[in-house]
């Protein structure tokens, strides 16, 4: 239904849009463009989500899927006089995983782009940067951004306290290996990438669908939150990636998954009922798991009771909150049992 090359495509185009918690607006401008142009109703509300409606052959009835459009990165804390750039996590960000190299700094007026620094490895004792190749790893206070920049060029491109930091561009571009796209930001740019796609697709769903690309998720699901407390949904579900790991029962692959508890709760077994029920008569396999250390705009909203039903549809993922690898088919999957169970009769 939509070819890997095409959905390869989509997804790249989304990564190359930088969105940080809370700094969407290069995401949202292209979100917005796109949803126009596949000729469906689209909004953005103040908690900067951005919605498209598929109007459903039952209008008194309505279930949202979300995708969160922002990404992990850094915040700035604080700007020394050599122009250094100090940065702390925003949402799961650690700096071994970006490694040294480009990030850019989204400044209020321009984008400047600088080098996220851990020091010289040709030290004695006597630096602080020995410790990190011995006995620990870096963490964001021992690590800055370095701009070769003045305070004052800085001040001028807007950089400043509360400043966004993401990898840079030209580091973000995703690679294919086989069937497989490998990436920064998978999370959850594949996931924004199955929305676009079900409307293209979804044409007549048996309720009202909304499509929620959620704001500010990895810093608490504020967007969602937001939207589920002003929608009344009668059912939820969010569209993640899966971290594959030994201590999950979970392989790599074309097979979805889908979740029955995360740390925020249990999912419903309900609407994971139907959503199996769904791909059994794809002759589509989905795998099952819970998961610690993770959480979803769908957890999250029902156990603050936003919704009352939720669930959670994933793909397996490498790396995940890293250099991200997944299968495409997998994640072309997720659309398709979507785009089924919303034009299947709702329960």
């Amino acid at each position: 239904m939509w070819a890997d090359d095409r959905l390869f495509e989509t997804i790249t185009e989304l990564v190359m849009h930088h969105s940080p918690s809370g700094a969407e607006a290069e995401i949202n401008q292209f979100l917005m463009q796109r949803f126009s142009a596949l000729g469906v109703e689209v909004w953005s509300d103040r908690a900067d989500n951005i919605i498209a409606k598929i109007p459903g052959k039952n209008a008194d009835r309505a279930i949202a899927i979300t995708a969160h459009k922002d990404e992990i990165g850094a915040i700035v804390k604080n700007i020394g006089d050599d122009g250094k750039v100090e940065v702390r996590k925003l949402g799961g960000a650690f700096p071994w995983v970006y490694g040294e190299g480009v990030v850019d700094l989204l400044g209020d007026n321009e984008t400047i782009s600088g080098i996220l620094s851990f020091g010289s490895r040709h030290v004695s004792h006597e630096s602080p940067q020995k410790a990190q190749q011995e006995e620990t790893t870096v963490k964001w206070e021992n690590a800055w951004i370095e701009t070769k920049r003045t305070q004052e060029e800085l001040e001028a491109a807007g950089i400043r306290p509360g400043t966004r930091m993401v990898i840079g561009k030209h580091r973000k571009q995703p690679i294919r290996l086989k069937d497989y796209i490998a990436s920064y930001t998978l999370d959850n740019k594949a996931s924004v990438a199955i929305l676009l796609a079900l409307a293209q697709h979804l044409k007549q769903p048996s309720v009202d669908v909304y499509l929620v690309a959620s704001a500010k998720e990895e810093v608490g699901a504020i967007g969602a939150l937001f939207f589920t407390q002003n929608q009344q949904l009668d059912a939820l579900i969010a569209l993640e990636i899966c971290p594959l790991s030994e201590e999950y029962p979970v392989k790599d692959g074309e097979n979805p998954v889908l979740l029955s508890q995360d740390a925020y709760g249990i999912y419903d077994e309900g609407l994971n009922g139907q959503l199996r029920q769904c791909a059994k008569q794809l002759n589509m396999s989905l795998q099952l798991t819970t998961l610690s250390g993770f959480g979803s705009d769908a957890s999250i909203a029902m156990k603050f009771g936003h919704v009352g039903r939720a669930a959670c549809l994933a793909f397996p993922t490498q790396n995940t909150h890293g250099y991200e690898i997944a299968h495409l088919g997998a994640i072309a999957n997720c659309m398709i049992l979507l785009k089924a169970f919303c034009e299947t009769e709702f329960e």
